[in-house]
């Protein structure tokens, strides 16, 4: 009677313990994050690769995104004779949601999988384990800088992205729409207020957070060669981005009350 529960109890405690060495794995990558000794060349390194070169990504997705949004909500607002209210809408789901979780599921995709591959390929041929025999903490080496990147790094993305997001709904809504490209922008700036972008600004902190320790938890623990490591990417990707979306929604919710 006993046996058919056993498969979920080992399901539940995989799952358990799986929280507790990642929730370790983290508070271990915040304190190597905020303690000297830090490797400002690696660091540096990492803002390029997370930051400048993802920039071309988010702004392709975030001009389609802000256009679509456009397009969308004057569809909506047409059955309403409420069409006027495109600018304020556009701005608002742009600069408070958006914005920060598309960037977000960008990154995921591309950095976390690739912090993963990293880290996991190094793992696999002994490399961490080298740094280790060296005297080299891999997490002050590693992981730290890639978090610290990723955590500052996302915020200016998103930032840029707001941006590209509002002019992509600016210029559907004046070239396609027939809206005043004058009244358009004086309404997107009246109705727009400080507390929306801060919002987002905060969102795409945390989500670089999650974005970088999430990849580097998967690589730093990949085994298997090249499957292991393949698997890791997977993973990493996968758990960023249920953690971006699960996140997104309670800081909303934290910001509303």
């Amino acid at each position: 009677m006993i046996n058919p529960f056993a498969p979920i109890g080992r399901g539940v405690l995989g799952i358990l313990g799986e929280i507790g060495h990642f929730s370790t794995f983290v508070g271990r990558a915040i304190v190597a994050s905020l303690t000297p000794p830090m490797f400002l060349g690696q660091f540096l390194r990492q803002c390029m690769q997370i930051g400048y070169f993802s920039l071309p990504v988010v702004g392709v997705t975030a001009v389609f995104i802000g256009a679509a949004l456009a397009l969308n909500i004057y569809v909506g607002g047409a059955r309403f004779n409420a069409e006027q209210f495109v600018p304020n809408i556009v701005v608002l789901g742009i600069t408070r949601e958006l914005g920060p979780v598309l960037a977000g599921l960008m990154l995921a995709g591309r950095v976390s999988a690739g912090i993963a591959a990293e880290i996991g390929t190094m793992r696999v041929t002994e490399q961490i384990d080298a740094m280790t025999t060296l005297s080299t903490d891999p997490f002050r080496y590693l992981i730290a800088p890639r978090v610290l990147a990723a955590t500052l790094t996302l915020p200016m993305l998103v930032l840029v992205a707001d941006i590209i997001g509002v002019m992509g709904g600016y210029l559907v809504s004046v070239n396609s729409l027939d809206f005043n490209g004058v009244a358009y922008l004086r309404n997107t700036f009246n109705f727009m207020e400080p507390q929306d972008v801060i919002l987002g600004l905060v969102k795409a902190a945390v989500f670089g957070f999650i974005i970088a320790t999430m990849g580097s938890y998967q690589g730093y623990n990949s085994n298997g060669g090249a499957l292991g490591v393949g698997r890791a990417a997977t993973n990493a990707v996968v758990g960023a981005i249920v953690l971006i979306l699960a996140t997104n929604y309670l800081i909303t919710a934290f910001f509303v009350e």
